[in-house]
C-alpha cells in the first residue's frame, strides 16, 4: 500500500503525526510505501530569521497565545519522544527545505531527511530556510552535503515541486498533516497510532476485495 503524507516540516503536528504513523506501522504487517508530499502552511518569504515565538505571536493573538500553543504541544510532542524547543525555533519558508525532501527521497533517503529537518528546525533552532544549513542537514543522514547544495544553488527540481503544490491544492488538502492510504482514503490531522492502524488495516481489506 502507498500512504501519501502531505505535511510541512515546520508543523509541530506533521512531526507528530509521522512519529505516530512510524509506530503503527510497526505493528502492521503488510507491505507499505511512504511517500512524503509537500505542502506550506505559509508560503509567504521570511526576510530575515525571526524566532519562532514572535512569528507565533503575531499571527495567533500575542505572545501568551504562543506560549500556550507552543506548551500544549511540546507536552504532546515528549509523549512520543520528541524534544520540541520553541525557544530556540526559528521561522523559515519552507520551499527550499521542501525541494531538499524531493531530491532526498530520489535517493532513498526521503523519511530520515523529513525528520532531520523537523529536529533540525524545532529541537535545535537551525534555519532550515538556509541552503548552507540544509546541505548540513543531507550530510547528516548520510547524503553528499556538496551535492545537496549544488541541486539547491541550481534551478532544478523548482518546477516540479510548484506543480506538487498546486496539486495539493487542487486535491483539496487543507490542513496537515494528511495522509492519503492507496490513493483514495485520506486521514487529517495527528491521529493516534491505534487510529492510524486501524485505517491501514481497513484499506487493506477494502483493497483486497476490489482486487
Amino acid at each position: 500500500m502507498e500512504i501519501d503524507i502531505y505535511a510541512d516540516v515546520v508543523c509541530p503536528w506533521c512531526w507528530i503525526g509521522l512519529r505516530r504513523l512510524e509506530e503503527a506501522l510497526g505493528s502492521y504487517d503488510g507491505e507499505v510505501t511512504v511517500r512524503h508530499r509537500p505542502f506550506q502552511l505559509d508560503p509567504s518569504p521570511v526576510a530575515a530569521p525571526v524566532p519562532l515565538l514572535d512569528a507565533l505571536a503575531a499571527k495567533f493573538g500575542g505572545p501568551e497565545r504562543a506560549q500556550q500553543m507552543a506548551a500544549q504541544v511540546t507536552e504532546i510532542g515528549a509523549s512520543v519522544g520528541l524534544e520540541l524547543n520553541f525557544s530556540r525555533a526559528i521561522a523559515a519558508n519552507t520551499f527550499e527545505a521542501h525541494r531538499l525532501i524531493d531530491w532526498a527521497t530520489e535517493r532513498c533517503r526521503g523519511t530520515e531527511t523529513v525528520n532531520a529537518l523537523h529536529k533540525a528546525h524545532f529541537t535545535d533552532g537551525v534555519d532550515i530556510g538556509d541552503r548552507k544549513a540544509l546541505a548540513e542537514i543531507a550530510a547528516g543522514v548520510g547524503l553528499d552535503g556538496a551535492e545537496a547544495r549544488r541541486f539547491l544553488d541550481s534551478d532544478e527540481g523548482i518546477a516540479t515541486l510548484d506543480a506538487e503544490l498546486t496539486e495539493a491544492r487542487q486535491l483539496g488538502i487543507a490542513s496537515v498533516p494528511t495522509f492519503v492510504f492507496a490513493g483514495k482514503y485520506a486521514v487529517s490531522g495527528a491521529q493516534e497510532p491505534a487510529t492510524l492502524l486501524a485505517a491501514l488495516t481497513e484499506v487493506a481489506e477494502r483493497e483486497a476485495a476490489d482486487s
